[in-house]
This record gives structure tokens, C-alpha cells and sequence, in this order.
């Protein structure tokens, strides 16, 4: 086996520009492989972060209330609280579309949302000052609210200063009472994480001159029973609107799951589509050492007249399309891991080689050099001594 290793490489040595052209089939389907299957990898690390600031045991619910058929703030609020072993939080949510002043200062890009008390948690925020929507607020109609960070530099110069101050939201004078911590650590910007109001909810309904909420946001104790809740849920709104047109109940780890296993199928496609240059590069080494096997007959012929027996020929043969093969693999998986970096800082992803890619792709390279190797060297072992000495 060694013997037939250090005969490899010195045919190897010996055909540098023609093992290198073997070589060049493997070495591009390996780093395309990588290449591929790493940065789709990257792009779904990214995803699954993007949905993780969305909330992913966030449950939202729209519905469509009827005249006939509705359902009250303070039924979802029973439901709620039947069901404390697998939600965390509630909120209604009221979208209010209006302007934000203070003094001259107009901000029309601003979100003003109608939330309660337990919003703050769901976002899983910190307050930088005050305090935050409080209960009693809520039920005594309080126009009071919590702002961004944006909101409290560009109206009031610094979060201390806003505390107290008044600002007017759809012409209506509201106290602030808290200024959440900054979001986004690189900008501030109008319509960005950090430029929006949270009133008491029941302001905000009056404000929107909608008698009844359409839209409310849960969260659950533990992602694996987000099916479970949802269900729940669902079946809950059917009692009442026993129409499930009128409802849309939305899990945001099912989201993620459906998206992730979506990408995934992609990252296999390509894999493929990129695996297939393997197998081109296989006939690339199959021909090449029919190539050699015509080159050297005399040399097999010499070998088996002196006694070497047809098991030795054709490990010899195998192990040399082994090695170019894996030879080949190896310059590959170094290409791949360089190229997956550098593509993935330009397309600003924190992209890194697959484990798991490049282990399948090099071994994958190696199994494929054995394979298509193996009809040479089957050829070459096979040939008749007398003929092969008399070959030109």
C-alpha cells in the first residue's frame, strides 16, 4: 500500500501540468460546493436573526369585527387569562395614523401605537428613562405615553429633558412618561426602531374612532408549543365568527420554520447543481487515466512479467486517481473556506465554510476518484504481460 502511494505522487510529480488538468474538475466542484452551501447557510443565519427581533414566540392576531359578530377587549383578556400556562403576554394593538409635534417640530413618520402595559415586555425593551404605560392608565384613560429614542433626541434634545414634557399626538396634549432605550446602535432615523410612541390603548382607540380592536399580539412560554396556542386561538375566534375569513392568527416561529425549511431545500438544490461538476470532474479522471494506463503498458507488462500480480496493478492505479482526487479536494476546500469569506464580508453576511459541506464535498471527491478510477485500473491489471511488452 505504501509502495503504491509513493509510486502515485511520483507519477503525479512527473505529469504536473496534466494531473493538475485531473486536478481542476475536482477543484472547482469542491469550492463551489462550499461556496454555495455556506452562503446560503449565511443568508438563513441572517433570516432567522432578522425574525428573531420580530419576536419569534410572538403569536399576532387580526380579525374582522362584525357588527354581528365581535369579540371585546376584555373577552380576548379571559381568554388570556384561562390560558396563563402557555401565553406570557397580551396586548391589544391599535394602529393610530397621525402626527407627532412639539412646539414647531412636526415628525410625520413617527409610529404611534395603541398598546398595554405588557408591551414593553413583549419587545423585550428597557426603558432608558421614566416610566412605563401602566395599568391604571389604561382603565382611567391617562394621556400619558412612552417614546423612542429618536422621538426624545429630535423633539427634546435628550432623553432627560423629555420626561414630563408634553407632546402632541393627532392635536391631543399627551405627557411623557418613559423613553425607551436606544434600538439601533448605528443610526437614528425618521421611521426607524427607534422613532415611535406607545399610548394607553384605550386613547388610542378613541383617537382612531373605532369602537372595536382588530389586532392583538401574544407571546408564548416555550416555541415547541407555538401549534398548540395557535390552535387555541383559533379555535376560540371560530366560536364566535364561525368563519375563519374573518380571522388570521399568525405564528412567527412557524414562520421562521416554514422559511428556514424552504431555504434549506434551496441550499440542497444548489448543492447539487454544484455537486454535478464533481461528476463531470470523475470522467475528467477516468479519461486522464486511461491515459496514463495506454502510456505505461510496457511498464505494466515489465511489472507483471516480473511476478507483480494483478491485485498490485490495480491498487496501484486506484490509489494514484485516489490521491489527485483528494489532492484536488483538499485545494478545493482551501479556495471554497477563502472565497466564502471574502463573498460573504462584500455581501455583508457573516458567512463561514459549512462544516458539513465540506466534509461531503471532499469525501464526495475522494469516492469519485476511487469510482471512475477503478475502470482504468481494472484495464491496466487485466492486460496480458506479453502483449503489453510488445506495446510501442
Amino acid at each position: 500500500m505504501l509502495q503504491s502511494f509513493k509510486l502515485a505522487i511520483k507519477s503525479i510529480r512527473s505529469n504536473k501540468m496534466r494531473s493538475f488538468l485531473t486536478m481542476l474538475g475536482i477543484i472547482i466542484g469542491v469550492a463551489s460546493v462550499i461556496i454555495l452551501v455556506s452562503l446560503v447557510n449565511a443568508y438563513m443565519s441572517y433570516m432567522t436573526e432578522s425574525f428573531a427581533s420580530l419576536g419569534t414566540n410572538q403569536i399576532s392576531v387580526n380579525m374582522i369585527n362584525l357588527s354581528s359578530r365581535s369579540v371585546s377587549v376584555d373577552e380576548m383578556y379571559e381568554f388570556y387569562e384561562e390560558h396563563t400556562d402557555l401565553f406570557d403576554h397580551m396586548t391589544p394593538m391599535v394602529s393610530v395614523s397621525t402626527t407627532v409635534k412639539h412646539n414647531s417640530d412636526t415628525m410625520s413618520s413617527t409610529s404611534v401605537s395603541g398598546v398595554s402595559e405588557d408591551y414593553l415586555a413583549i419587545k423585550d425593551y428597557d426603558l432608558v428613562q421614566g416610566r412605563n404605560i401602566q395599568y391604571s392608565d389604561i382603565t382611567s384613560r391617562q394621556k400619558v405615553c412612552v417614546i423612542g429614542y429618536y422621538v426624545a433626541s429630535e423633539l427634546y434634545g435628550s432623553t432627560e429633558k423629555a420626561i414630563d414634557e408634553t407632546i402632541k399626538i393627532g392635536g391631543y396634549a399627551y405627557r411623557v412618561v418613559g423613553v425607551v432605550k436606544r434600538q439601533d446602535e448605528d443610526d437614528l432615523e425618521d421611521g426607524g426602531t427607534d422613532d415611535f410612541v406607545w399610548l394607553p390603548y384605550s386613547c388610542a382607540v378613541k383617537m382612531a374612532r373605532n369602537a372595536n380592536i382588530n389586532n392583538y399580539t401574544f407571546t408564548i412560554m416555550d416555541l415547541t408549543t407555538a401549534s398548540e396556542a395557535t390552535a387555541l386561538i383559533e379555535n376560540f375566534l371560530y366560536e364566535t365568527f364561525k368563519d375563519d375569513d374573518l380571522y388570521n392568527v399568525t405564528a412567527m416561529s412557524e414562520m421562521l420554520d416554514s422559511l428556514n425549511s424552504m431555504i434549506a431545500m434551496v441550499s440542497a438544490g444548489l448543492g447539487g447543481i454544484a455537486g454535478i461538476s464533481l461528476l463531470v470532474a470523475g470522467v475528467g479522471v477516468m479519461n486522464i487515466m486511461l491515459v496514463s494506463v495506454t502510456e505505461r503498458t510496457r511498464e505494466i507488462g515489465i511489472r507483471k512479467a516480473l511476478g507483480a500480480r494483478k491485485s498490485v496493478i490495480l491498487q496501484q492505479f486506484v490509489i494514484e486517481a485516489a490521491v489527485q482526487s483528494a489532492m484536488g479536494g483538499i485545494i478545493g476546500i482551501i479556495i471554497g473556506s477563502i472565497a466564502t469569506t471574502t463573498v460573504g464580508k462584500l455581501a455583508g453576511l457573516n458567512a463561514t465554510p459549512t462544516p458539513m459541506a465540506v466534509i461531503v464535498s471532499f469525501s464526495v471527491s475522494v469516492a469519485i476518484g476511487l469510482f471512475f478510477g477503478y475502470m482504468p485500473a481494472r484495464r491496466a491489471a487485466s492486460l496480458n504481460p506479453i502483449d503489453a511488452l510488445r506495446s510501442e
